[in-house]
């Protein structure tokens, strides 16, 4: 597998964790100690989301735009005072 691939199955894992994790906290029998160790967890998880989705924004590459023709008709703004 490639970059591509694995930080894509990280962010797969890592979601489906989440979800299993959100299931469980609902449930009525886990104590108060189980329930704030699962949220611990669950904002650790989410913390690695979050960079897990940061790094695969920064590899995506940038839309290329296409340069505007010398011909084209320019973008006009009105400004006012």
């Amino acid at each position: 597998m490639n970059q591509p691939e694995v930080l894509d199955s990280d962010i797969r894992a890592l979601q489906q964790w989440l979800r299993a994790a959100w299931q469980q906290l609902g449930d009525p029998t886990l104590t108060t100690f189980a329930r704030r160790e699962l949220r611990n967890q669950m904002k650790q998880c989410s913390a690695d989301l979050r960079a897990c989705l940061q790094r695969a924004a920064e590899q995506q590459p940038d839309p290329v735009r296409s340069p505007a023709s010398p011909y084209s008709r320019p973008e006009l703004r009105i400004l006012s005072w």
